[in-house]
């Protein structure tokens, strides 16, 4: 029997969490699929063929990639003939030839479950698209009848990307109407009545009477008030929200799921399970959504119809009791608070079982993962991503990244993947070395499964630049870093064959305080939750765990379900997923569920020592039982008998077999606890720790802008220490010695912007050692006459040119020159120097932007930055000696000049090619380089060879 590719990766997860590197000596871990990148794969109006798919595969299997995630999306104008509905007969014929080329490639594949994003389509009815949750409130004396009628016309609105449209011309449902992807609709809302779902009434004296029987069809209520008192009548319609798929392909455009709805989650995958009939779609390894994006639009999908039943479920009580409190504005209110706190668990759990749970479940069923963007949704995106395979998340601030990887960590979970390097900078400007940059502050937030955001199928028949996706960085072959891509791919597979191995290694365990959250106001109903500034913005958590990476703890978010599978070990607290932490922090929570905080006491009185910023919690969250959970609540915190600790400012409560620590500075807290920081963060280094067998792997990233040469202390305990340069791939064991208390502290050298990884052993490693580099001498320039040669790229080749002075070609190659992208290569030749030591370190200074280097013939190395360097042995250089550097530019300036005579190249329906830096549109308010000077391009130098010396004892000293 064929084992379900679930299966195979939890295998993989177990071996890898297995002392398989028990060797004597240090050595790169062998390359896998899953190790290296992988890419989002844009199928622009899924205009594919047989063809064009087997050579983009190839190309990209070439350049390192490990796989593709197909995201169908939409088409490119004047191809029409050549779209592909999705799901349709001849696109499935096109998937499975791109899973066998893939498999014959090595290469795996994901496939995005919607053309576009969110789930949604043609096959989404209106009973099951998202709707939204619409109220008025009528006031009726005692003795009178309401006159008007019980009613709720929906507005028309309609929201278009492209062409725009009268929605007075449209046919309803979106689906009937011609030229979808001309109109690239983004939201539709057809004037409608809005069915009644409630309507209730509230008197002056706290009387409630459910009066949704006494409505008519044509909405008239047949009922008299009740004299002796004032009524207020609050009626709750629902609407059709109007969300369309966004950036639809051909096929897939039409209504978005109602995500809080089983019965639409399971309809709409039902039309995977019909197009996949009689297919072999075994080879896709997991299904993808990208981010919860519902919300995006005017209002937001707040509702389903089973919302009152759900809530009465889950809450115990019934919503349509408390309608006022729901939809009051008053933002101190407390039963406001409390309902609209109970309103947004339900929602959070409605989205967590009846979507991201049932999709799990459905995928099962093809033997398939799912990989899942939970970022954005009205949910603890926590406990969606606990529910999801691979989590997926993406951003530039660490904080947001260790959701994901959180959630990873504390249910065992070997992958978190990212979307990467999405917007580094804006079209045709993100050099390799940005990426590499992006790709580290992945790594450092707990991400060691990338995705780059992405690369378009374009057809070999294109013109260049060849389609294009609006998203700012362009990993496709028409790139002019193409040919030195692979040497970014080859350091991040290295620097993931490290972080995919093993157990994540943190210390603390940080509450997210979500009922906080829940209960705080706002503009709308929900609250999305995207990192901390979406969500938790301006609350003490955020600055908890800023502190907490500036202080050098490691740590992982956890939930309340999460934490409540929790338990003690020794002193050690082990997750559900089976990982160890030290402590677990409440950094300064108000409002604990009465079960959290039953099992967060537990933990202690079982052993562990657990600690609170700031305060203890206050109370409860909710309306249901209230009185009888803060009875509860309040026993509970009556055991804390809390005198001084010892440690300055930190109150101690000794409980059963371990204790709680409660005070302000967190580190403090956590020093009390035990708990050692890694203080190599002082010097500038960020860092991540994952645990192996025999010891730690440590990925250290120097962030600042200095070179570092220092001795770095380790918080874990070693008898020897390998280091890997994973872009150099030079590795060795490394220099290290004993601390005073008694700890390693490792030689690490590391050039701005550069990284290595450390592996720490119990055991006492042989062979070689790492060579670190000390100039023996100082830098002596390469002089003489460059001979340039411009060999690749367009849109016409400039002329060679000889110059003793580098400078950019943009400035030598005439007009041809400052249109240019592509590669050029500069020879030299040089004597040999003179000066003492095992070699040379030879410096290209600036280089505008990646740089392939050849001495007398042979590699030496290809360069991407930010740090334009490479080693030289002295047996390599000769009497005389040749120096070859291909240097590679970016896009922009060949861009500049078709924008200037207005060449087409932004052909695509939808979004043609939106601006990040607004000084970056045109008049169409879409980008345009017309405006920009020639970017810089070449070798700037200057060029100098220094002598170095190496060393390396490779024990300890």
């Amino acid at each position: 029997m064929k084992p379900t590719l679930a299966f195979s990766l939890l295998v993989a997860a177990t071996l890898a969490q297995a002392p398989a590197r028990a060797q004597q000596a240090p050595r790169w871990p062998e390359i896998t699929q899953q190790h290296k990148p992988w890419t989002r794969w844009w199928w622009q109006g899924s205009a594919v063929n047989e063809q064009d798919l087997t050579r983009l595969l190839t190309q990209y299997q070439q350049a390192g990639l490990g796989g593709v995630e197909i995201t169908p999306i939409y088409g490119v104008k004047g191809t029409e003939n050549q779209f592909i509905s999705f799901l349709a007969p001849r696109w499935m014929d096109m998937l499975q030839h791109t899973l066998t080329e893939a498999g014959r490639l090595g290469l795996g594949v994901d496939m995005a479950q919607a053309s576009g994003w969110p789930f949604g389509g043609p096959w989404v009815t209106p009973d099951d698209a998202c709707k939204y949750v619409a109220h008025q409130t009528y006031t009726v004396a005692g003795g009178a009848q309401l006159q008007e009628p019980v009613r709720f016309m929906q507005k028309p609105l309609v929201k278009t990307v492209g062409q725009p449209i009268d929605i007075k011309q449209l046919a309803d449902p979106i689906t009937k109407n011609p030229n979808l992807q001309l109109h690239a609709f983004d939201q539709v809302r057809f004037e409608k009545l809005l069915p009644l779902q409630a309507l209730v009434a509230y008197s002056d004296k706290g009387q409630t009477l459910d009066l949704t029987s006494k409505v008519d069809a044509a909405g008239k209520l047949i009922w008299t008030a009740p004299t002796g008192a004032a009524w207020t009548l609050y009626a709750v319609f629902e609407g059709w929200h109007g969300k369309q798929v966004e950036r639809a392909g051909p096929g897939g455009e039409g209504d978005v799921i109602d995500h809080f709805s089983k019965t639409a989650t399971q309809h709409y995958l039902a039309r995977f399970d019909e197009a996949f009939k009689g297919r072999n779609v075994q080879p896709i390894r997991a299904f993808f959504n990208d981010s919860y994006e519902v919300d995006d639009a005017q209002g937001e999908g707040n509702w389903t119809p089973q919302m009152f039943s759900e809530f009465q479920k889950r809450r115990g009580y019934d919503l349509r009791q408390h309608l006022p409190a729901l939809f009051s504005k008053e933002a101190e209110d407390q039963p406001h608070q409390r309902v609209l706190s109970d309103y947004r668990e339900t929602v959070s759990e409605l989205l967590l079982e009846n979507y991201t749970q049932t999709w799990h479940d459905w995928a099962k069923t093809h033997g398939a993962l799912i990989r899942n963007q939970a970022h954005g949704s009205p949910a603890n995106i926590l406990d969606l991503y606990a529910a999801t395979d691979i989590p997926e998340t993406e951003g530039e601030d660490l904080l947001r990244l260790k959701f994901a990887s959180s959630a990873a960590h504390v249910t065992g979970k070997l992958l978190t993947s990212s979307e990467s390097a999405t917007w580094e900078n804006d079209h045709f400007l993100s050099k390799l070395s940005d990426v590499k940059k992006a790709m580290d502050m992945m790594l450092l937030g707990g991400v060691n499964h990338t995705f780059y955001h992405g690369t378009n199928y374009s057809p070999q028949a294109a013109a260049w630049p060849g389609w294009l996706f609006y998203a700012a960085v362009h990993f496709n072959p028409n790139n002019t870093f193409w040919n030195d891509f692979g040497q970014l791919n080859r350091y991040v597979a290295h620097c993931q064959s490290f972080l995919q191995a093993g157990q994540p290694a943190n210390d603390v365990l940080v509450y997210l305080p979500i009922y906080d959250s829940y209960a705080r106001p706002g503009k709308v109903l929900l609250q999305h939750f995207d990192g901390i500034s979406h969500g938790f913005k301006g609350m003490p958590v955020g600055a908890t765990g800023e502190e907490l990476l500036k202080q050098g703890f490691g740590f992982d978010f956890i939930s309340d379900k999460q934490l409540r599978q929790t338990k003690t070990i020794g002193r050690t607290l082990q997750t559900g997923g089976g990982t160890a932490y030290q402590t677990l922090l409440l950094p300064d929570a108000r409002l604990v569920p009465l079960a959290t905080l039953e099992h967060y006491l537990q933990l202690a009185r079982n052993g562990a020592t657990l600690v609170v910023q700031n305060q203890l919690p206050t109370d409860v969250p909710g309306l249901g039982q209230l009185d009888k959970r803060r009875a509860a609540f309040r026993k509970l915190l009556a055991e804390l008998k809390f005198q001084p600790s010892g440690t300055a400012g930190v109150q101690k409560a000794k409980l059963g077999k371990g204790a709680v620590l409660v005070g302000k500075d967190v580190s403090q807290l956590l020093a009390a606890a035990g708990v050692q920081r890694e203080t190599l963060t002082d010097s500038g280094l960020q860092f991540v720790r994952r645990r192996h067998a025999t010891g730690h792997y440590y990925f250290l990233a120097n962030s600042t802008d200095k070179l570092l040469d220092a001795w770095v202390p380790l918080q874990t305990a070693a008898k020897s220490v390998a280091l890997y340069n994973p872009m150099t791939e030079q590795l060795g064991l490394a220099n290290w010695r004993m601390s005073a208390k008694g700890m390693p502290e490792v030689r690490v050298q590391l050039a701005p912007g550069e990284s290595c990884v450390l592996e720490t052993n119990s055991a006492a490693l042989t062979g070689p050692v790492y060579a670190y580099q000390q100039a023996a001498g100082p830098a002596q320039p390469i002089q003489g006459t460059w001979n340039v040669r411009f060999v690749s790229g367009g849109p016409a080749l400039p002329a060679p040119v000889q110059m003793s002075e580098l400078k950019s070609w943009t400035d030598f190659g005439g007009d041809a020159g400052r249109k240019f992208s592509g590669t050029a290569a500069y020879t030299i030749s040089f004597p040999k120097p003179t000066g003492a030591g095992e070699g040379w370190l030879l410096n290209l200074g600036r280089v505008a932007e990646s740089a392939r280097v050849q001495l007398n013939g042979q590699e030496l190395g290809t360069l991407i930055g930010p740090s334009y360097q490479v080693f030289i042995p002295k047996n390599q250089l000769q009497a005389s000696n040749t120096l070859t550097v291909s240097v590679s530019n970016g896009m922009a300036n060949r861009i500049i000049d078709m924008d200037r005579n207005h060449v087409p190249y932004k052909n695509a329906y939808n979004i043609n090619m939106s601006s990040k830096l607004k000084e970056n549109r045109g008049t169409d308010g879409l980008f345009t380089a017309e405006k920009w000077d020639p970017k810089e391009s070449g070798l700037l130098g200057p060029v100098t060879l220094t002598p170095v010396s190496t060393s390396g004892a490779g024990k300890m000293q």
